[in-house]
């Protein structure tokens, strides 16, 4: 069975939903041989690599809502995160863009450590506050995880997997991916947003015994992040 997943490492849903997804995994039958395939989505592509707004202003701004709003919407996501057990400290996010930080992923997949750049991403991100656009920060998460110095800077200092990335968004498009996280099993189910676990299970069971094109497993969307906001 393959699991393909389109995502963004400052998307809080897309973590949120990774925890679902792996106890929906934890609860399969051993004999199951799941293929996991981690792919790009950015969810603002425009956005600064450095911003001089904290990431409440950053929000407030980019929705045309207040900063109240913000620190409200981020409170109820810290609330959400604590129930699958993830910190999330929004006051220390750091705003940026995250194409680099999509290219680290797309090397780490090339050496078979995808889940765990995807991982050491989110935390950085979401617990640690770290700038995951400067190249530093992404030299020591690739380090982290276990991939080469020399070969992470050679490719942060040229666009390596940059073709990677844009295929990853380009068939998101075809899918009508606009939301993530969003899951795609055998390219016959998809799964839109962090839907319980339950529901991640039931379609993982389906998937394994069925055949068929792709569609939507049901018309229920989980919750996910996409260009007008998360919910």
């Amino acid at each position: 069975m393959k699991v393909e997943i389109w995502s963004d490492v400052v998307c809080p849903f897309c973590y949120i939903g990774k925890r679902h997804f792996e106890e929906a995994v934890s609860q399969l039958p051993s004999h199951v041989n799941l293929e996991v395939e981690w792919k790009s989505f950015e969810l603002d592509p425009n956005a600064k690599k450095d911003s001089h707004e904290d990431l409440y202003d950053h929000l407030a701004h980019k929705y045309g809502q207040s900063r109240e709003w913000a620190v409200q919407t981020t409170l109820d996501m810290t609330q959400k995160a604590k129930s699958v057990g993830l910190e999330f400290n929004f006051d220390k996010s750091v705003s940026t863009n995250t194409f680099d930080a999509h290219r680290l992923i797309q090397l780490a997949k090339s050496k078979g450590r995808q889940d765990e750049a995807e991982e050491a991403l989110f935390k950085a991100y979401f617990t640690d506050g770290r700038h995951i656009g400067e190249v530093g920060v992404l030299m020591e998460i690739g380090q982290q995880i276990g991939l080469d110095a020399k070969e992470v800077e050679k490719m942060l200092d040229s666009d390596e997997f940059a073709t990677e990335v844009r295929a990853d968004e380009s068939l998101s498009r075809e899918f009508g991916i606009r939301g993530v996280p969003f899951f795609v099993v055998n390219r016959k189910y998809g799964i839109s947003g962090a839907q319980p676990v339950a529901h991640m299970l039931d379609v993982l069971r389906k998937a394994g015994q069925e055949d068929g094109s792709f569609m939507l497993a049901d018309s229920t969307n989980g919750e996910s992040c996409g260009a007008q906001g998360c919910g």
